[in-house]
């Protein structure tokens, strides 16, 4: 098991390691235990997740001679709002969960958005460890002390920056994911080698196995690798207001477009569009190089991710999602752009009909 430090503030309070492995669950709980982050533990986890791996974490916590409980949560992003939230603080109450105890967040994004949240607001704040089972969890979303829910109106709209004791990256989850939901997460991958490491892309083409998933070896080195550049910009600007939000690329319109879905899109196939939206725009506005336009939508393709906007999402619904951005600043909202892989801008406005056009553009 590796170990990346986290290093945040000039007190190093909110500092804390990303640990990352294969079968690593028993050393987990003994990093745990010697840890002392509280008396009692809560592992929050959705009920397909709880069913798989909730009997092997739940197991190797109590073998530690950790007290722990489970609560479930029904899978989806219809869970991560305000009425699941409020449900699970009134079932630790019951529970008896104090300001000792300390939450597991077991699980993919919505989960840890969900459960981070939770444990940021619960008695003014406890603990709270982030365990992703996702590949889009274990490389972002689990990383960096994002927490929050959605509303009706956008994604993430109440939420807060709350930073997990410890992050326990275990490859051995992935075995279990479907082989479209692996894919699905490479496209938080696809994004790295965009904006930081353009090496990257191609090596997620090589990496490609069309007859089944990628070799563990080659997944756990991507993993960690793409761990390391997340933690380097969240060391940077903790708190987003400044290089951090450059991680937001394909993210403006992709959330967007989750949300006028419906989220009958994932958030990986929500990113996957608009990280082609954001390369169309860049084409337009900064110079961004055609063929690096058609290497991204091709390499999209080849990991079965969508590059094509589905007929059925009205273009004018994603201007009125991205309108209510919480990113938003003056009249109109940051978007991150490309002057080429590896070189990213946040471009404070771009003008709405252009936008528009690039969304239908990419319907046909």
């Amino acid at each position: 098991m590796k170990s990346i430090d986290v290093k945040l503030g000039s007190t190093g309070e909110s500092s804390h390691q990303i640990h990352v492995g294969r079968d690593i669950l028993d050393r987990m709980a003994l990093v745990i235990l010697r840890s002392r982050w509280a008396c009692r533990y809560v592992v929050v986890s959705d009920q397909q997740v709880a069913a798989i791996h909730g009997p092997g974490v739940l197991g190797a916590m109590r073998r530690a001679g950790l007290v722990v409980d489970l609560l479930e949560i029904p899978p989806g992003e219809s869970s991560k709002d305000v009425p699941t939230c409020l449900d699970l603080a009134k079932r630790l109450v019951r529970l008896g969960v104090d300001r000792g105890s300390c939450l597991v967040a077991l699980g993919g994004g919505v989960v840890g958005d969900l459960t981070g949240f939770l444990a940021s607001i619960y008695m003014r704040g406890i603990a709270y460890i982030q365990v992703p089972t996702t590949i889009l969890a274990q490389v972002d979303s689990s990383i960096g002390g994002k927490t929050g829910v959605d509303l009706e109106e956008g994604k993430n709209l109440l939420g807060t920056f709350y930073q997990p004791r410890a992050v326990f990256v275990d490859l051995a989850f992935l075995e279990t994911l479907p082989e479209a939901q692996i894919k699905e997460g490479l496209s938080e991958v696809v994004k790295y080698g965009l904006i930081e490491e353009p090496e990257l892309l191609a090596e997620l083409d090589s990496g490609l196995n069309p007859h089944g998933s990628p070799d563990p070896a080659w997944m756990e080195a991507l993993v960690e690798r793409c761990c390391l550049i997340k933690k380097r910009f969240v060391e940077m600007d903790e708190r987003d207001r400044g290089v951090r939000r450059i991680l937001n690329f394909g993210h403006t319109v992709g959330h967007a477009l989750e949300a006028a879905s419906g989220y009958s899109l994932s958030h990986g196939e929500g990113v996957a569009l608009g990280m082609v939206a954001a390369a169309r725009l860049s084409a337009r506005l900064a110079g961004l190089p055609g063929e690096e336009v058609s290497r991204l939508e091709g390499l999209l393709g080849r990991l079965g991710l969508p590059t094509r906007i589905p007929q059925r999402i009205p273009s004018s619904g994603v201007l009125e999602c991205m309108e209510r951005d919480k990113k938003r600043e003056g009249k109109g909202v940051p978007l991150v752009l490309l002057k080429r892989p590896g070189l990213p801008f946040i471009q404070d406005w771009v003008p709405g009909d252009c936008v528009r056009q690039v969304l239908e553009e990419l319907k046909t």
